[in-house]
C-alpha cells in the first residue's frame, strides 16, 4: 500500500493522488483516487469502503512509513474493526 501523488487534479472532486493497494497473492491492484491533503480518517474510510468491505479483513498490511499509515490510520482501521491495537517491542 502506497501513494502516488503529484497528479494533475481531475474528476468532479479534483482528486490529485491515488492510494495504490496490491494483493500479493492475486497480484491484483486497486488505484483509489483521493486527495493527498486528506486526513488519516479519510484514508481509513477509503481502505474500509474499497478493500475490507469487498475483500474482507487482510491478515497482513505492508506499507512504507508514511505518517498517515503509522499514526491515526491504524488506530482508525482497528477501531472500525473492533480490534485492540497493540505494538510489539523490537
Amino acid at each position: 500500500m502506497d501513494w502516488v501523488s503529484g497528479l494533475a487534479p481531475g474528476g468532479k472532486e479534483n482528486f490529485n493522488s491515488c492510494l495504490i493497494i496490491v494483493d500479493r497473492f492475486s497480484k491484483s491492484m486497486r488505484c483509489l483516487p483521493c486527495h493527498k491533503e486528506g486526513k488519516s480518517m479519510n484514508t481509513a474510510l477509503l481502505f474500509w469502503n474499497n478493500i475490507i468491505s469487498t475483500c474482507g479483513v487482510p491478515k497482513i498490511i505492508i506499507s512504507d512509513r508514511d505518517p498517515k499509515f503509522k499514526s491515526e490510520f491504524w488506530t482508525n482501521v482497528y477501531h472500525m474493526l473492533g480490534t485492540k491495537l497493540s505494538f510489539s517491542t523490537a
